[in-house]
């Protein structure tokens, strides 16, 4: 916070971490299978800036059985244990309250809250108070809507709400074109971003006919990347915010 704000990257490989730090990211959201090939452990060897991983064991809501809960559990572990330096995220209960109870199980190390599971709760300014009474230190939210610029209002009241007693770190669909936008109109002094750009495969064989994976997935033919130099313009625009 040396330059009065945090640029928060989410990440998905080594190449994405390295690049994040490089374009001036203050921390980093480790975000994809964490325990095939030990990316957490490879990412901290390459990386001095902190590094904070998803716990999430499956797609979809925040309503988690135990099987899912014991799958977090270990998965927590596990990071610890490989140098984490800090946990996201979030469990909801079926009407869409912050479970206090499971996050309580949960917590032990610096925590903050998935974005999705916060702005699907079934009301955001008393989730907020949960979570502040949890000792929970972060919210990454887009407002309760599609993205954070969409959200800003709701950003703004969550902010004026918390009275620095949690930081609420706006994130979804930020770039260079709305970022200024998004920090002058919350007051925010963190905010998340992914900034990817696609990468061509180094592949020169392929096999256009086969996906692996749903239908729907990416091409396994092109990457999606940190790109440094929306890193660092997105940086730019924050220094000359804030």
């Amino acid at each position: 916070m040396a330059d009065g704000f945090l640029m928060e990257v989410c990440v998905d490989c080594v190449e994405s971490a390295v690049n994040a730090e490089r374009g001036g990211a203050g921390r980093l959201e480790l975000c994809s299978s964490l325990l095939e090939g030990g990316l957490l452990h490879i990412v901290k060897q390459y990386v001095k800036i902190p590094v904070y991983v998803m716990i999430r064991p499956r797609g979809g809501d925040f309503l988690y059985s135990d099987y899912e809960v014991e799958v977090m559990k270990k998965d927590i572990e596990l990071m610890k244990l490989n140098g984490a330096n800090g946990l996201v995220l979030g469990a909801l209960t079926e009407d869409g309250r912050v479970d206090a109870e499971l996050c309580m199980e949960l917590l032990g190390m610096p925590i903050p809250f998935h974005s999705a599971a916060f702005d699907m709760v079934h009301d955001p300014t008393i989730a907020l108070e949960t979570l502040v009474s949890l000792g929970v230190q972060r919210v990454l939210t887009s407002g309760c809507d599609t993205t954070a610029l969409e959200g800003l209002p709701l950003i703004k009241r969550l902010i004026d709400q918390a009275k620095g007693r949690i930081v609420i770190m706006p994130g979804g669909g930020i770039t260079e074109r709305n970022l200024q936008r998004v920090l002058e109109g919350s007051g925010a002094q963190e905010f998340h971003c992914s900034a990817r750009s696609s990468k061509d495969s180094a592949m020169k064989f392929r096999n256009t006919s086969v996906s692996m994976g749903a239908s729907f997935s990416a091409c396994e033919y092109s990457l999606k990347v940190a790109d440094v130099g929306k890193i660092r313009a997105l940086n730019a625009i924050a220094k000359n915010t804030l």
